[in-house]
This record gives structure tokens, C-alpha cells and sequence, in this order.
């Protein structure tokens, strides 16, 4: 047998629900899209394994060194209407993630065959182009999956090879010092 409720219980009850709801969406809406977990040595393992992966694609004659300072990190920005309280308002618990190295003196054939191979083989496992020319013989392709992106650049005037390997933005477990990160050296190799 149902029992019956009073309006004041059922009206108490709904109002509550709502009350619920309508906090659930607000955090949604101020806070925006949370970030998802990252794990940095993971990353950073990724980026490496990456960079390497163009360096030798490359294939510069006599396997120069490269000036690279590692992975770093860089700022990430508050979402949702937060972002307005914000404005140019980095998070210290979120970060994104870049592996970039250059070598000079590079001539335009060397640049455009290895060029080539990396795109090929970037095409091949389904990375999408980004943006071509972003310097005077370039281009970016982004990972479908993951975002992380890949960026081949050349200048003439030096005849420099820029390669920049990216990450979207993640959210660091505590504790995370970027400063004190022994998995953030590369140097290729």
C-alpha cells in the first residue's frame, strides 16, 4: 500500500533536488571543462620518445647536436566563466608540456627530404595537419587521440630546423615540481 505524502514533504523534497541540480550545473558552468590527470614522467617519456622519433627521421649527416633544454612546461589558463575572474591568470596545478630542439646551418634539401619522411609517417598513423608554412618550410600535424602535436620548422636565413613536440593541458598530482624534474632531460642521441 502507497503511503500519502503532504505537500509540504513532497514540495520540501523537490526543492532540495533542485537546489541540487541547479548547484551541480553553476560548479559546471564556473568552473568549465575540468582538465584531465597527468601523469609528467609519463609525458615527458612520450615527448622524448617523439622528438627522438623526428631527430632520426631527419637523418641529419653526421648526427649533430642539438640545443634543446628538455621538456618543459607551460601555462595553462582557467575555463568556464571562472576564466573571467582570471584573465591572464595562470594555474599552478595545471600545465602543458613541450620537448623542443633546433640545430643551425642546416641546408634546404637536407630540411625538405627529412621533411618529407616525418610527414609520411606522421600521414601514415593518422596525425592530422595542422598548419603548413608556419615559417618559411613548415608544418604542425596533431595526434586525433591525444592532441599532442608536432611542429617541423626551417628559417633560411640561418638554416635553422626547429622541432617542437606539444601536449594540451593536464592537471598535476601534488606535489609535482616542475623545477626539480630529473625526467625532463633529453639531448638526442
Amino acid at each position: 500500500m502507497l503511503r500519502k505524502c503532504s505537500v509540504p514533504s513532497v514540495l520540501w523534497l523537490t526543492g532540495t533536488l533542485l537546489a541540487v541540480g541547479v548547484s551541480v550545473v553553476g560548479h559546471r558552468v564556473w568552473e568549465g571543462e575540468p582538465y584531465p590527470a597527468v601523469v609528467p614522467d609519463q609525458v615527458a617519456v612520450r615527448l622524448k620518445g617523439a622528438a627522438q622519433r623526428v631527430y632520426e627521421e631527419v637523418a641529419l649527416p653526421g648526427r649533430p647536436g642539438v640545443n634543446s633544454s628538455g621538456v618543459e612546461t607551460g601555462t595553462c589558463y582557467y575555463r568556464g566563466l571562472r576564466s573571467i575572474a582570471h584573465i591572464d591568470e595562470g594555474r599552478s596545478d595545471v600545465r602543458s608540456f613541450v620537448l623542443a630542439w633546433r640545430v643551425t646551418d642546416v641546408p634546404r634539401s637536407t630540411v625538405r627530404a627529412g621533411q618529407e619522411r616525418v610527414r609520411r609517417r606522421l600521414e601514415h598513423e593518422g596525425w592530422r595537419l595542422n598548419g603548413e608554412s608556419v615559417s618559411e618550410m613548415g608544418f604542425r600535424f596533431e595526434h586525433p587521440d591525444t592532441d599532442d602535436m608536432v611542429a617541423v620548422d626551417w628559417y633560411e636565413p640561418t638554416g635553422t630546423l626547429a622541432v617542437s613536440v606539444y601536449t594540451p593541458c593536464g592537471k598535476l598530482p601534488a606535489g609535482f615540481d616542475e623545477y626539480a624534474w630529473p625526467e625532463s632531460e633529453w639531448s638526442a642521441g
